[in-house]
This record gives C-alpha cells, structure tokens and sequence, in this order.
C-alpha cells in the first residue's frame, strides 16, 4: 500500500515510479484493446502536446474569465468549433448558437435539465421525457435536480422509440423531450428530426444528448455514411451536447453544451449575490475550475484539424466495419443493429455461448470490453466503443473472438447457486444488511480486504443480471463501497 501522506516528504522521482507502479494495474489506455472508457486516435506525439498544455494551464481557474482571459478565449474557441460541427453559425438555420464548456457529458447533460427546469418556474413539478436507451446522467440530472422522468420504450428490433410514444408521454409539466446520437448502449441514433418536431409543437425544449457521438457523425456523413439528421439543422433542436474527451480525443474532461440562442442559455446560469463575499457567477456546476483540460483541449483540435478528424473517422469506420464482420462470422452471435456510428453491440442467441463468460475469456487474450445486463425486451449484450486506434488490430480480434467462443462454450453459462439466484429474484434493497452484503460478496469474490477485483467477472455480472434494476443499484453501491476504503498508515 502507498501512503499518500509520509512523515517525510519523498523525493520527486520515487513519487512518479510509484505512480507508474500504480498504473500496471489498470487497463490499457493505448495499442486499441480496450472497447470503453478512453478514446486513443493513435496520433504520435499528441499525449505530449496535450500534457504540456495541460500543464501550462493546469493553475489558471476558470472561476473569473477577466483575471484569466487566456481561458475564456480557449473556450470559446472550442465553443465555436463544437457549433460549426454540430450545424451552427454564421449562414446556417441556427446563426446565433452559444455554448459552454464543462467538465465532461454527465454535466452537460445536467446542466440541459436544469436550464429547461429554470426556464419554466411555473411547473412546480417538472417532468424529463426520454427514450428508455437514454444515457443514465438523465436520472442523475432528475435525481439531483426534483425533475421526474418519463421513459419511452424502444422497439427491441429498431432500438429506437416510437415517435408517437414520445408524443403521448408529453405533458403540461415536460420541460424538456432528449434523445441520443447514438445511444450509448448500442450505437442507434434516435429519430431526432421526429422527436423534435412533436416537442416544438408541444412548446417544450428538445435537447440531443450526442456527447458520445456528435464529434464523429457529422465527419461519417463526409466520408458517404448515412447518418440520421440530428443537429442544429433540424427545427425544433434547442441544445446539443458533445464531449471533446470522447472522438475529439482530448484528455479528460472536457464537453461542451451547446444552445441554439443566448435565450434558451441563460436559465443554464447560477449567480448569487446574497452574501457578503465576491459575487458568485458559475456557467457550470463547479466554481473553481482548472485550466488544464480545456487548453489540452484547445491544443488537440488544433494539432488534428479539420482534415485530420476526418482521417480518424475514415480509419474508426474501417475498424467499425471490420469488427462487425467477425462477429458476424462467429455462429451463435448476433449483431444488435447494424452498426451506423462507432459502436458496435452484439448479443448471443445461443443458450450455451454465456456472453458474460465470453467476455472473460476476450479479457484473458487481451480484449477489453463492456458486458450490459438485460433490460425488458432487450438482451444482454457485449458494447464495442471503437476508436481510430482499433484498426490495426482488426484482424487480431476475428481469430480471438472464434476461440473465446469455443472456450467460452467449453465452459459453459455461469451457474449461479440456487440460493443465490433466489436471493438475487426476491430479496429488496432495504433487506440488504452489512453481514449479507459481505457474505455476497465474498461468494463471487469481491470485497477481499487486500487484494484487487477479480479478473473473471461472469459470476458477479449474472448476478447482477438476474437482480431487478432496483437491487442492482444498491448491490454496487455496496460492492463499490467494499472497495472504496481509506489506507491508514
């Protein structure tokens, strides 16, 4: 264990040779192995451009753009950059776009529903309506901010909702319709031009949660893709969101929310002068905020370019394409949707390939990626982010991926005990206790006081899969908070 505060200070050196220990553990961020989490464009020299920027403004706060001028012009530079991808600007349908950068699409998109809960201070119970596929910051955003949510199903073919669904879930307190391009779950863009409409004529704001792939469809529709219209040329669009730490492959964290007028902006804003200090005036959730990411930011799209990240999206589809033809020629694994932006999700149909366990078995050749649980209608299922770093190692996956079917096969679905799966069908959260939770635990190896998570998930993720989303829920929180702990000296 490292303690973090010595009797006596250690010398510089040894504090980064223990954070360089420290990494060996994790997951690797570079060489296109890892399908979630981080994006590597596998452009040489750009983790040093960026790490210098990041330290040139790593001190300066963005709390006061006057006493820091050099970050406000950063920011809105990479505000400008985000409308003009996303179809704003001067001489386009939405000429008077403004945005603000925030700390990654969790804020974002918190920051959408608050400023359309502001905006309608008569709604004294505001409701959020959408599609069930939505990111989970939605709830976040709801939870955090007294706004309740109404989900709209999606089809368990197209992946999308009915737009008459989400035309019946509005109501005198929607404040605000959302959809996705894509969806993170399983790469759909929603039918955002429908979706809009149905919420101007209600009256309500409509906002496009394309944190995850705002940066890349508008390149993927240069190169010939067809892609969905999604952005502020579609009428009835009042913000979108897209995160420049996502296919803009800046270091985190840094997204920018964008509005298509200062007037729908303008509920986004906190400011209180009701005390005796400095006038408090905040764009975002945070006060303080460092300079670092946002300059690294800055720095990056200005090395790539225009033309470089239409490069990157040329060599990502390549990858996308690729990836989807090795799960396509491996008999018992079925493609969610044809993958229409960068993602790809496939799910198993046959009872014997445990796609948790196939999962495991990717892991130990080295492929890392996202196991997601059942929900309604919809199976579960492995997610693929692929990242321009992915495409030399296609050829590597497709031969990895039939014998980690065949092993996976070999071994057979998890079995979780008869107890446990009764458990995991009955039991509520509030029935969880500290004892039963340990015992839990324990059972599918999590929690062990000095060792790390196991490296075979299956049995904790059929787990998971088998509890109701409620339990599932508490069963993290507690998992996390087994280890989550403070090293004491």
């Amino acid at each position: 264990m490292v303690e973090a505060l010595p009797a006596r200070g250690v010398p510089a050196e040894q504090v980064l040779a223990e954070v360089r220990g420290l990494r060996t553990a994790d997951r690797p961020t570079h060489g296109g192995r890892l399908f979630a989490y981080v994006y590597d464009p596998a452009v040489p020299g750009l983790d040093e451009l960026a790490g210098s920027a990041y330290a040139l403004s790593a001190h300066v706060n963005g709390l006061d753009p006057t006493a820091f001028p050099s970050l406000l012009a950063m920011e809105n530079a990479l505000v400008g950059a985000a409308a003009r991808v996303l179809g704003g600007g001067p001489d386009t349908a939405a000429p008077d776009v403004v945005g603000s950068v925030t700390s990654g699409g969790t804020e974002s998109l918190i920051l959408a529903v608050k400023a359309a809960r502001d905006a309608r201070p008569e709604v004294s119970r505001p409701r959020l309506v959408i599609p069930a596929t939505a990111h989970a910051a939605f709830a976040k955003a709801g939870h955090y901010l007294g706004v309740a949510l109404d989900l709209v199903p999606v089809s368990a073919e197209t992946l999308r909702p009915e737009v008459a669904d989400v035309a019946a879930a509005i109501g005198p307190d929607t404040v605000l319709v959302a959809c996705s391009a894509p969806s993170y779950a399983h790469g759909v863009v929603d039918p955002v031009a429908e979706i809009a409409a149905v919420a101007e004529a209600a009256g309500v704001r409509c906002h496009v949660d394309a944190c995850f792939g705002g940066w890349t469809l508008p390149y993927l529709r240069r190169l010939g893709v067809d892609v969905p219209s999604f952005d502020f040329a579609v009428p009835g669009v009042t913000s979108i969101s897209v995160d420049l730490h996502k296919y803009a492959y800046a270091p985190k964290g840094v997204s920018v929310l964008l509005h298509r007028d200062a007037g729908l902006r303008r509920s986004q804003y906190f400011a209180f002068a009701d005390w005796p200090g400095y006038t408090m005036i905040n764009p975002g959730i945070a006060s303080t905020r460092s300079g670092g990411p946002i300059a690294a930011a800055f720095a990056t799209l200005r090395h790539i370019g225009d033309d470089g990240y239409l490069r990157l999206a040329d060599r990502t589809l390549e990858a996308v394409r690729g990836l989807a033809d090795a799960v396509r020629a491996v008999p018992g694994l079925r493609l969610m949707a044809e993958p229409e932006s960068t993602v790809v999700c496939f799910t198993s149909t046959d009872r014997e390939l445990d796609l948790f366990v196939l999962a495991d078995e990717l892991t130990v050749r080295g492929w890392h990626t996202q196991p997601q649980m059942a929900y309604g209608d919809l199976p579960a299922s492995i997610h693929l982010t692929v990242t321009a770093s992915v495409a030399p190692r296609v050829a590597e996956f497709g031969p990895d991926l039939v014998a980690a079917a065949a092993d996976a096969r070999k071994l057979g679905p998890v079995r979780l005990p008869d107890e446990l799966r009764a458990l995991a069908a009955t039991l509520t959260p509030d029935a969880l206790t500290p004892e039963l939770v340990a015992g839990l635990a324990g059972g599918i190896g999590l929690g062990a006081a000095d060792g790390p998570t196991p490296e075979r998930m299956a049995t904790v993720n059929t787990l998971l899969d088998a509890a109701a989303p409620a339990l599932r829920e508490r069963l993290l929180v507690e998992f996390f908070g087994l280890l989550q702990r403070p090293i004491w000296a």
